[in-house]
């Protein structure tokens, strides 16, 4: 599998690209879970309300994994950051001031009120997330820049 590299000078920032199928696999699986619970799930409040949240930080984690070779831990703070700037946004009904308010689907994915426990199921998917990387054995704890091989990310 071919492995690209975007070096910034001074290698500030330093972007591997290559494929990993399990956490390709594992997004999928967690894209068709959001999907059921937007579809035939969304009258069972507490799944709908709380479980898709959990969730979508890990496919968010699992997608992005599936591409690039980031540091664990800094790409699950980062997605806690980004999920937390997205749900702050949604205090001031960013989705209508950008003009997506007839739009459903745009308005389904980016949200239309705040709600600080929704920032709790972000934290809870993140903790998710990160025991899951300790539980297998801190493989998938920190980027390898040797030459290990790392293909069950």
């Amino acid at each position: 599998m071919p492995r690209f590299s975007v070096l910034v000078k001074n290698n500030a920032v330093k972007i591997n690209f290559k494929f990993y199928y399990k956490s390709f696999l594992i997004a999928i699986f967690i894209f068709v879970v959001e999907v059921l619970i937007a579809t035939e799930l969304k009258n069972i409040f507490f799944v709908r309300a709380y479980l898709g949240d959990v969730f979508v930080v890990m496919l968010m984690y699992y997608f992005i994994k599936a591409f690039f070779d980031f540091n664990p831990t800094k790409l699950i703070v980062g997605i806690f950051i980004f999920s937390c700037l997205i749900e702050f946004a949604q205090y001031f009904h960013f989705g209508e001031l950008l003009g997506f308010k007839d739009n459903r689907i745009v308005m389904i994915m980016l949200g239309n009120s705040f709600s600080w426990i929704d920032i709790l199921c972000y934290f809870a998917g993140c903790a998710v997330i990160f025991l899951f990387i300790i539980l297998d054995g801190n493989k998938d704890y920190s980027s390898k820049s040797s030459n290990t091989n790392n293909h069950g990310r």
